[in-house]
């Protein structure tokens, strides 16, 4: 029972930037803990969270480190100029068979 995590921005909830990725940040360390997590999905502004000075590169890296497959968009990062410092750069493809194969999806 797959479960996926979709980041669609490069923060927690609305409101203040700075608040929203700190909530993210813990999000990310304790979400390891989920059963059965096996990967996040990026897309639109969530791409900017894999690029290098992330203020949650670290625990991207941590999570991949710990078998979840971190899968930006490469489109996205194309819009945004941005080169991946964790994950595999995807296609919509891959993004759709990823959520396809999830028994749970859980969209930040």
């Amino acid at each position: 029972m797959d479960t996926i995590v979709v980041l669609n921005k490069d923060q927690m909830g609305h409101g203040d930037q700075g608040l929203g990725q700190k909530v993210l940040g813990t999000f990310l360390k304790k979400s390891i803990a989920m059963k059965d997590f096996t990967a996040i999905v990026l897309f639109n502004d969530g791409v900017r969270l894999v690029a290098e000075g992330s203020p949650v590169l670290a625990e991207l890296r941590m999570l991949e480190e710990g078998g979840v497959d971190v899968v930006p968009c490469g489109t996205c990062l194309e819009h945004y100029g941005i080169t991946p410092a964790v994950g595999q750069v995807s296609d919509m493809d891959t993004i759709i068979r990823e959520l396809d194969r999830a028994a749970k999806v859980i969209t930040i």
